[in-house]
């Protein structure tokens, strides 16, 4: 900013040479915030937990905005310290066991036929058992290959000569070498633990089984094929529900020709209403895009009827406006920035962010309260005590409006809660809205452990493979199945399956089924 030519031995033009001055060292000043903001988050994107968890004395604000808390009763447990007895630390009671019996050793004549010593070392009488001391230890079994031989005899009648001879069982890929347990156990690899084919594939070698990453590749390719139609059940199972939750991530993918990389999308859609006391089972849906065109979602959901929780994305802006879905926000994201500019204040208890956190964490108090409780109980409970809080925390924040720099971040955070109002606060009268949109957001983790594992995807249709694959596993995970079980179970059933009774191989349908054998072979054994 140019300073005034004012002749500086006048008091009017030292005025103006002051005021100059103090108006570039207060535009300096936002200029210093605004970098070191944006170094505080590049530094803790790259090497920060990604925690945002406030002190434990930090969490609430006055009594008069926190909602009234019931006291602990007295007579409750403490928690158990580490090396406390009390705690069981035995060995999972399903794993198999195999004793090993350590006699001692015998130093004298008398043995058994066996060897061992059935006499006193001391004297030569006999040895009793009067007891034993039994200790266990967890041993770990490599995991090995078998080759699975399908021997067809034929017959042959000695009267007629009419040939005998049963069909060959089906497998996941016609003519493949590849059995439903190693395609299962490829794709959980490389989906759900984020090995790269190629890294899965020198761990088989050194069991002596050389597999070429891009045999493996080409598994993951034709067991894609063979999963499409479950996938498509899933999907038309999780838009089904009354409220979806919705994110995207981006994904590297290399770009043909180009010898570089573009940037794609996975998108999620997670339908999950166990918090508001909901028994239907949840489930995870990804899509796969080459760009983040909102034309993407729009196609993924342009049959959707109901509330859609997702980020402040523009992209969702005409399915908000055709009517047929209702915008909820995140109040995760609006926390977001306050978060930054706590980190930036050297997390200042009496600065304008820690204020802005503690009020929205008494917001959350009142969530953790009322989990898994009916949608009627939880909008009650909101009304009567959430509605208050966000009146005030709206109040609070409008009269900031006229006190902050208007290119200030402090007026970013503040403008991103106040221009989605309405969507913020939308929970408060719906009690099967949640709060916040953290139930994508955890699906995604699994996308971004991937992300940091393997350099790109190698084309559009490995998007769209892993897409599928993604949402098999994770929504196998949320429903409490074991992944590489669960594919198992399907890749050796789905090519004989019916396509019209697709849903059977849903998750919790193999779960349900899986439980009910269970049960009939407990009774069975009693």
């Amino acid at each position: 900013m140019p300073i005034p030519t004012a002749q500086p031995h006048t008091v009017e033009g030292l005025l103006r040479v002051i005021e100059a001055r103090d108006s570039e060292v207060v535009l300096l000043k936002l200029m210093v915030d605004k970098l070191k903001l944006q170094l505080l988050r590049r530094v803790r994107a790259e090497f920060g937990t990604s925690s945002e968890q406030l002190d434990a004395q930090a969490t609430f604000i006055e009594d008069a905005v926190v909602p009234e808390r019931k006291p602990a009763p007295a007579n409750a447990p403490a928690g158990a310290a580490a090396n406390s007895p009390s705690i069981d630390r035995s060995l999972p009671a399903h794993l198999p066991r195999e004793s090993q019996v350590h006699r001692p050793a015998a130093t004298d004549d008398h043995r058994d036929t066996a060897g061992q010593a059935c006499g006193c070392s001391s004297c030569g009488g006999r040895l009793r058992q009067i007891g034993q001391d039994v200790s266990e230890q967890l041993e770990y079994v490599p995991a090995h290959f078998k080759v699975i031989r399908h021997v067809r005899p034929k017959l042959a009648c000695v009267r007629c000569q009419s040939i005998f001879q049963a069909a060959a069982p089906s497998r996941p890929i016609a003519r493949g070498v590849a059995g439903p347990a190693l395609l299962a156990h490829v794709m959980v690899s490389k989906y759900c633990d984020h090995i790269p084919l190629y890294r899965l594939s020198g761990i088989c070698a050194r069991s002596g089984v050389v597999i070429d990453r891009s045999t493996m590749a080409g598994w993951v390719d034709q067991g894609d094929a063979l999963l499409d139609p479950l996938v498509a059940a899933l999907g038309r199972y999780t838009l089904a529900a009354a409220k979806v939750h919705a994110d995207d991530t981006p994904v590297p993918v290399l770009a043909p020709g180009l010898g570089k990389t573009k940037t794609g999308r996975l998108w999620v859609y997670v339908r999950d209403d166990r918090p508001a006391g909901c028994t239907e089972p949840p489930a995870a849906w990804y899509q796969y895009s080459p760009d983040r065109k909102g034309e993407h979602p729009q196609a993924h959901l342009r049959r959707y009827c109901g509330v859609l929780q997702a980020d402040a994305y523009g992209g969702w802006g005409k399915l908000y406006a055709s009517g047929q879905v209702v915008e909820a926000a995140c109040w995760a994201h609006a926390r977001r920035p306050w978060w930054d500019l706590y980190l930036n204040t050297g997390r200042c208890e009496d600065s304008i962010a820690a204020q802005a956190l503690r009020r929205i964490a008494a917001l959350y108090a009142v969530e953790a309260d009322i989990r898994g409780q009916p949608p009627d109980i939880r909008r009650s409970q909101r009304q009567a005590r959430a509605g208050p809080l966000l009146d005030e925390l709206h109040a609070w924040l409008t009269s900031l409006v006229g006190r902050v720099s208007a290119k200030s971040d402090l007026a970013r955070a503040i403008g991103y809660s106040l221009t989605r109002w309405q969507a913020l606060t939308r929970y408060r009268d719906d009690g099967r809205i949640e709060i916040d949109n953290n139930a994508a957001e955890r699906a995604l983790r699994g996308v971004a452990l991937g992300r940091g594992n393997y350099l790109f995807m190698g084309s559009d249709a490995g998007g769209q493979r892993a897409a599928a694959i993604y949402s098999l596993v994770e929504t196998a995970k949320l429903n409490g199945l074991d992944p590489e079980g669960y594919l198992r179970e399907v890749l050796g059933r789905i090519a004989d399956h019916p396509i019209n009774r697709i849903d059977e191989l849903l998750p919790w349908n193999i779960g349900r089924r899986d439980g009910e054998q269970q049960l009939t072979a407990r009774a069975l054994a009693a």
